[in-house]
């Protein structure tokens, strides 16, 4: 489906959506991968199990049930046992997109991968996780709402597109509801207050569904994947070999796939072209193994820009190799270059075992060393490992939103921080209404192409900085004056404690958050608007908007953006008076300790928070924020 780019809109303003008062102990709890912790202490009685919470894609339910105001009685628990076939219906969309679901006169938690909203199958138990447990589809009794025929023949298998076959409007609806929910349960904005609703935008949906990314990275990999009716066609030798996609949850298992509906037609070109002869024994070519370590060939990697002066597109082919072996790839090269959209074959040297596609070393086999993308009225060079949008069309509808959302003057007076620039297409965007654009990148070849995009377009106005903003330290913000609008562009993990607390100092009179990670985003606004008590920490900005913008066919891939602004923290009630205070816990390995104060887990991208009267704890890796 799709990612929307959230963008959250701060200002300088006296009223706005208050924070969300918190029910006595806690009110609906994220209980996703979680198990109790069973101990002597009072505190930890009164734990109970509430609907799961995920971090991308929750699926939540307010009701009575989830308060804790009194100790309930005890019931017998339900476990499902492994193998266990049970006849479920899908409720809802959860973390990753999978399909929540409830034992039926238990509400036992059972998630299925590829189950949809509406949909009632059977499903095998092939996993059981502390208080909920994970289902295979055996069977549809009847389908799910919104059904529609999949376009790709690869949906039903592929980790790509999982939910090709519900309808669009139905994806786009159920993002809008996720962004909604983790605003107000992560980042604690009140959907009672009436001014919730004007803030909270509808999401802009995505024109195009298909063809529109301009960016898709291929695997190598010494067998193909098959599903379980086809292990029949297995095959030995080159003809086994796959180059795809990897199948869900396997690092190491890769569905062939000969054409990818996601991608331009150009690019299907190519990748069709290098299917035919790459598998052929003459060439030698072998693809790496990533249990033995050996082989050559790595990743494929193919993008798509358009030609400046005609507008036709054009292709960069990145082959990523263990090895630099120009001869091996000769017969490859020659092939494709003789495809009229080809302008650019590059060879990434990657050396770690690792499978990233990011080489050590660049080597250009063919043709140029960089493409052309236009934006917004500019041009951008795209090298191999450049950052770029990889919804070009859509990035054309967020990067406006983004300039309405900053409310420029357009007198060439204002001052622009970008933080998080990347290769500095916001930025740079922005440049001709502002009189200085500062961004800064942790990224050193991302900063390189910014630089060089600035003059490119003729850009003089624009000053970009190497610089790791989670390592920020007292002299930040020295180097150039005080902005007045703030662009904030973090990737999945948000936004560092350090920069939010610079932020607050900053007191800037605009912020505009874009974000792929609505749950993280979520929880940098509570900060910025509602404070950190426990670090003696006050929010001073006000949320005047929230946008989310589709900008992928993925469903488990949210984005946000959403708009502050600063205002004067004596006018900000305290949301904490009256209040019973949260206990903080500190973990060391399995050890708990209690401190005062709060606790945050984070778990993938999803938040969960401690609070007086309970405890959870997830039962798998966690990293804790204290």
């Amino acid at each position: 489906m799709s990612i929307l780019p959230f963008i959250p809109n701060l200002h300088f303003a006296a009223t706005g959506v208050q924070q969300q008062p918190r029910p006595p102990p806690m009110a609906t709890v994220p209980t996703y991968g979680l198990r109790r912790l069973n101990s002597g202490r009072p505190w930890m009685q009164n734990f109970r199990r509430s609907s799961i919470l995920s971090s991308a894609i929750p699926a939540i339910q307010d009701s009575e049930e989830s308060q804790f105001d009194s100790p309930k009685p005890k019931t017998q628990s339900y476990f499902p046992k492994r193998g266990q076939t049970l006849e479920l219906v899908c409720e809802s969309l959860a973390f990753k997109g999978k399909g929540l679901c409830k034992v039926a006169d238990t509400g036992f938690v059972v998630l299925c991968d590829r189950a949809l909203p509406g949909e009632r199958f059977v499903g095998r138990v092939t996993r059981k996780k502390g208080n909920y447990a994970e289902v295979t589809k055996v069977e549809t009794i009847s389908p799910h709402w919104d059904i529609v025929d999949a376009p790709c023949e690869y949906a039903s298998n592929c980790g790509g597109c999982k939910t090709q076959n519900l309808s669009y409007e139905a994806q786009v609806r159920a993002k809008e509801q996720q962004v909604q929910e983790l605003v107000i349960h992560v980042g604690k904005f009140s959907d009672k207050d009436p001014e919730f609703s004007s803030i909270m935008k509808p999401i802009v949906p995505c024109d195009i569904q298909f063809h529109y990314r301009n960016k898709m990275e291929f695997s190598f990999a010494t067998q193909k994947w098959l599903p379980r009716e086809l292990l029949h066609e297995k095959e030995d030798g080159a003809s086994g070999y796959a180059l795809g996609l990897h199948a869900p949850g396997f690092f190491d298992k890769v569905l062939n796939v000969n054409k990818c509906l996601l991608q331009s037609e150009p690019a299907n070109t190519v990748l069709a072209a290098i299917q035919e002869c790459w598998r052929d024994p003459q060439f030698s070519l072998s693809p790496y193994n990533v249990h033995s370590h050996d082989g050559f060939l790595k990743h494929l990697v193919l993008r798509t820009g358009r030609d400046i002066k005609t507008g036709l597109p054009e292709l960069m082919v990145n082959f990523v190799t263990s090895s630099y072996k120009p001869e091996l790839l000769k017969p490859l090269v020659e092939k494709i270059s003789a495809i009229p959209e080809v302008v650019s074959i590059v060879n990434n040297i990657n050396t770690s075992v690792g499978s990233t596609s990011v080489g050590e070393q660049e080597y250009i086999l063919h043709g140029k060393s960089a493409i052309t993308e236009i934006l917004r009225g500019l041009t951008f060079q795209i090298s191999a490992n450049s950052f770029f949008q990889t919804n070009t069309h859509q990035a054309e509808v967020l990067y406006k939103l983004i300039e309405d959302c900053a409310g420029l003057r357009g007198d060439g007076s204002e001052i622009v921080l970008d933080l998080f620039c990347g290769t500095g297409t916001i930025g740079l965007t922005l440049s001709r209404r502002v009189r200085h654009v500062y961004g800064y990148e942790v990224v050193a070849q991302a900063v390189s192409d910014a630089r060089r995009n600035a003059k490119l377009n003729g850009i003089c106005n624009a000053t970009f900085v190497e610089g790791d903003l989670n390592k920020i330290g007292e002299n930040f913000g020295k180097d150039f004056p005080k902005p007045d609008v703030v662009i904030s562009d973090p990737n999945r993990p948000g936004m560092h404690m350090k920069l939010i607390k610079f932020l607050l100092k900053l007191k800037a009179p605009r912020i505009v958050y874009v974000s792929c990670n609505p749950a993280t985003c979520a929880r940098d606004l509570d900060y910025l608007c509602h404070g950190v008590a426990e670090q003696n920490i006050e929010g001073c900005y006000e949320l005047k908007s929230l946008q989310p913008v589709d900008m992928f066919l993925t469903l488990h891939i949210l984005s946000v953006f959403a708009c502050w602004s600063f205002v004067d923290p004596c006018l900000l009630p305290s949301a904490k008076n009256g209040q019973a205070q949260p206990q903080k816990v500190a973990l060391v390995g399995r050890r708990l300790r209690i401190k005062k104060g709060r606790l945050l887990l984070f778990w993938y991208n999803t938040i969960f928070e401690m609070s007086n009267g309970c405890m959870l704890l997830r039962t798998m890796a966690i990293t804790l924020f204290l």
